[in-house]
């Protein structure tokens, strides 16, 4: 009815208790997120009510449908860009930047990358994060200049604008900060409504699980990719999801600068960790496929040819240009990048080879350090982490560290060093190889 009367807390009773919420519910706490008449306290019980309690299949296209419409969504029509617009999602992980090389690959083959990316959730790093190590690189820019950036460099990487589904955004924080991170409604919510406000033609979904990953278990990812590929493909945006092993940090390091660091070797191919390069390679090839650039067997070449032609470097270095970046970071990285005061090498109790890695105990102790946040308030020094990772299967000993430290002061890095040797098993014999990329789902 449209004069019906609601009332925030009476909404959030009922979800409570496990009733069904209506799309015109759904709508008005959305728009109460919105225009902040709803509480800080009343989104976090809704918030909370909702992980307790679930949503339905229907009420999560509702809730995702209010979010994207909470604020302006594009229309790519009348940019005459040079190819489909795509792009790709990660439910998060311990050292993955994998859309930080992404973007510009995909670009350099062909596709339109429009890509709203988030802050750090919990003990996972954010993309936004870590481009905010870039001295004057712009993670809000307005939206003629993020109009411009794609047109011009075919993709760019920034954050939720005040105009793009500004609801999801301040349920984002509350999320991070209130112990409902884990929530499949939400987390299929939040991701699809940026990407629908992005107006995207196809979506790639990276499902993370495995001990570094909020989904622990295989069967949650799987459900997880199954929610966002039902709701992206019933919004009318083409969705396809990779479920891919977070039991293991992704690359050699974890931490802001470091990752951009990383990502500055893979594109120009000084260093390209295999784990991630296969996750990389994967996903781009998805979304070229996807988005009816090429057909499957084309595509890893394409995306090969990108990184050996120096083209997707070249977009990389482009993007950050044109969103104030440093216009020679790709040459100078170490003129740009923070740096921290501390290294601390963290030799093994023992020889023998990695079998195990607590990789949540890795990336909290990124935060340990200051690398991620406790509170949506708190401020990251994006110079500390943890670089050199020995990957699982690698051999370690007094010459080859489990990892080197960055920290601001030597007590914080010997702290961490204890606990990252605490979080990492030693055999005397190398575990049996897993594959990184478990599962696809969609068609």
């Amino acid at each position: 009815m449209a004069n019906e009367v609601f009332f925030p807390q009476e909404i959030i009773r009922k979800k409570r208790d496990g009733g069904g919420l209506s799309e015109a519910e759904i709508g008005f706490m959305v728009r109460g997120l919105s225009d902040g008449s709803l509480s800080e306290g009343q989104a976090a019980a809704f918030a909370m009510s909702v992980f307790f309690r679930d949503m339905t299949m229907d009420e999560r296209i509702a809730l995702t449908r209010a979010m994207t419409r909470s604020g302006t969504v594009l229309d790519w029509s009348g940019e005459n860009l040079p190819g489909p617009v795509v792009d790709k999602h990660s439910t998060g992980g311990v050292g993955d930047k994998v859309s930080l090389m992404l973007a510009p690959i995909v670009a350099a083959a062909g596709g339109s990358v429009p890509m709203i990316s988030g802050r750090g959730l919990g003990h996972t790093g954010g993309t936004l994060d870590k481009l905010d190590s870039i001295p004057g690189y712009n993670t809000a820019p307005d939206l003629p200049l993020f109009r411009r950036v794609v047109r011009e460099a075919g993709c760019a990487i920034i954050g939720q604008t005040a105009e793009l589904a500004p609801a999801d955004r301040r349920l984002y924080a509350i999320r991070d900060i209130t112990a409902t991170v884990e929530s499949i409604a939400l987390i299929t919510a939040s991701i699809l409504s940026k990407k629908l406000a992005a107006g995207l033609d196809a979506l790639v979904m990276d499902v993370k699980f495995g001990s570094g990953a909020f989904m622990t278990g295989f069967d949650d990812a799987q459900a997880l990719a199954e929610s966002i590929v039902a709701v992206g493909n019933g919004a009318g945006m083409p969705t396809r999801a990779l479920l891919t092993d977070m039991n293991e940090v992704l690359g050699y390091t974890a931490g802001n600068a470091l990752e951009v660091r990383e990502t500055i070797d893979f594109l120009t191919g000084r260093a390209r960790e295999p784990r991630l390069a296969a996750v990389v390679g994967a996903l781009a090839a998805e979304m070229l496929v996807l988005a009816g650039i090429t057909d499957a067997t084309t595509a890893p070449h394409m995306v090969a040819g990108a990184l050996t032609s120096g083209t997707a470097a070249e977009r990389f270095g482009q993007m950050t240009a044109l969103l104030g970046g440093p216009a020679d970071l790709l040459e100078n990285p170490d003129s740009y990048l923070p740096r921290a005061a501390v290294t601390l090498d963290v030799i093994p109790d023992r020889r023998g080879y990695v079998a195990a890695q607590d990789t949540r105990a890795y990336g909290l102790a990124v935060m340990a350090l200051g690398g991620g946040r406790r509170r949506a308030e708190d401020a990251i020094d994006h110079a500390v982490g943890l670089s050199r990772i020995s990957a699982i299967g690698s051999k370690v000993g007094p010459r080859v560290p489990l990892a080197r430290i960055h920290a601001r002061d030597q007590a914080s890095a010997e702290a961490v060093a204890r606990a990252i040797r605490a979080a990492t098993r030693i055999d005397d014999a190398a575990p049996a190889d897993r594959p990184v990329i478990r599962a696809r789902v969609g068609n």
